[in-house]
């Protein structure tokens, strides 16, 4: 029997993006939907009532929840909030807004996860998909939620979604066709409680998988590896350093499909235009996708070619007598950070800090060592990141990000770079990780003018 919500009671909870479309989806099914965020007030509250869903702010009142017929939680709403485990406690089911719309999805789902670099995955497999002449789209975790995609969903779509352990620890039967692994490392460790939750919730990925489904694997990466290990779906594999005999990787210049010792070639390397060895990784995660969707390698090529790179992805920012200025925002944990500081060789001065979220500033002491000049450290995690590096470089605080950037150029030689890694969230600062990296480039603009 399909999944029904007609006239059922249904609490949404978190008034953000995803929320807001599942209670719009929920409502066209026949709900009766409140929408129930913490916040005081619920940004665009008439256009939301004015479709018939219900609006509450404030504390959660935990006899609502537990009348209710069921509870979804947007990506940003712990599961452990006390109104939320009082309803599961009452046996209301609590699924996450992923979940809900892959219930009613039509075409079949492609889903990325990883510790770094799923949104480039993401997008760009998408964009190969469209240049193949797929109904593609990409959401989730970014863009569009897939709640939003359900409507126009039908047989032949594909939708390439970008799902994170948040989601993922709130599915219960989601099922993607290809299930990709990019990378696992400590991540979000102000919300899960450990190391391996994190991880069993990013395995879930494979729960629901059959033999008739694959699993794209990174097999340079121990983690993605781990959490592979139980996967019931064929294996497609990709690589840059380890040894492939059934998946995609680079060999002379080419990012090339191997199987059963045959070489074909996909991609240039050449043609590749984002920085840093773990950007290439993302391409040949895409490629591997593509593969097995078949893809001809001539659209791969297109796509890869007018693909630049996401916005607060080691985003160029500018230049300044010589100095070039780096936007990678979306570093918002200690292997991101890692990543972005081996994608240039020397001569880095690093904007580091934010809201902790768990992990070890000594896991980055040499690659700090080697590429690194000195640090500026910002917000709440100043003091463990001093306390951390400030023995192997310089660390000098800043009470702003313009104050940041600032430091960070009288600090830079030419020839240099002037990076934004943060390492960690946003949430102490700004609203979001956009915000904080379009606060970066704002303040590159004023600087570039004062300069000029």
């Amino acid at each position: 029997m399909s999944f029904n919500v007609q006239d059922q009671n249904v609490i949404v909870v978190g008034a953000g993006r995803s929320g807001r479309a599942a209670a719009e989806l929920l409502v066209s099914r026949g709900a009766r939907v409140t929408l129930a965020d913490a916040a005081d007030v619920i940004s665009d509250a008439a256009a939301l009532e004015a479709q018939g869903i219900r609006l509450e702010t404030g504390a959660h009142r935990a006899d609502a929840f537990v009348h209710s017929d069921l509870v979804v939680l947007s990506p940003g709403v712990s599961p452990d909030q006390e109104a939320v485990a009082s309803a599961q406690r009452a046996g209301v089911p609590i699924i996450g807004e992923v979940e809900l719309a892959s219930r009613w999805l039509s075409g079949r789902v492609i889903a990325i996860t990883g510790t770094k670099g799923k949104s480039t995955t993401t997008t760009l497999t998408a964009r190969m998909l469209q240049e193949a002449g797929f109904a593609a789209t990409a959401g989730g975790n970014l863009g569009t939620a897939l709640s939003g995609q359900v409507a126009l969903s039908r047989p032949e779509s594909l939708h390439v979604v970008e799902v994170s352990s948040f989601q993922l620890q709130t599915t219960a039967t989601f099922h993607p066709w290809v299930a990709v692994a990019l990378n696992l490392s400590p991540d979000h460790l102000d919300r899960h409680a450990s190391f391996a939750e994190y991880a069993a919730a990013k395995a879930r990925i494979f729960a629901n998988q059959t033999a008739q489904d694959w699993a794209v694997i990174n097999a340079d990466d121990p983690g993605a590896l781990a959490l592979a290990r139980e996967a019931r779906a064929r294996r497609f594999d990709f690589a840059l350093d380890a040894r492939i005999d059934n998946g995609v990787t680079v060999e002379d210049g080419q990012v090339v499909r191997r199987d059963r010792g045959a070489a074909t070639p996909l991609v240039p390397v050449a043609s590749v235009k984002l920085p840093g060895r773990h950007l290439l990784a993302d391409v040949l995660a895409a490629a591997a996708v593509g593969c097995v969707a078949g893809v001809p390698p001539a659209a791969m090529q297109r796509a890869v070619e007018n693909f630049s790179g996401l916005e607060h992805a080691l985003e160029r920012a500018g230049e300044i007598d010589g100095v070039q200025f780096v936007n990678d925002s979306k570093a918002t944990n200690i292997a991101s950070a890692r990543k972005a500081l081996e994608s240039f060789p020397a001569h880095i001065v690093a904007i580091m800090g934010g809201r902790y979220k768990g992990g070890a500033f000594e896991d980055l002491r040499d690659v700090v060592a080697s590429n690194a000049d000195a640090i500026v450290a910002i917000g709440e995690a100043s003091p463990l990141i001093e306390q951390a590096l400030g023995d192997v470089v310089p660390v000098e605080r800043a009470a702003s990000m313009a104050e940041a950037v600032a430091q960070a150029f009288a600090r830079a030689t030419k020839g240099g770079v002037v990076l934004l890694a943060p390492a960690c969230s946003s949430f102490d600062m700004f609203t979001d990780y956009r915000a904080r990296g379009d606060a970066f480039k704002a303040a590159v603009r004023e600087l570039k003018g004062r300069e000029a």
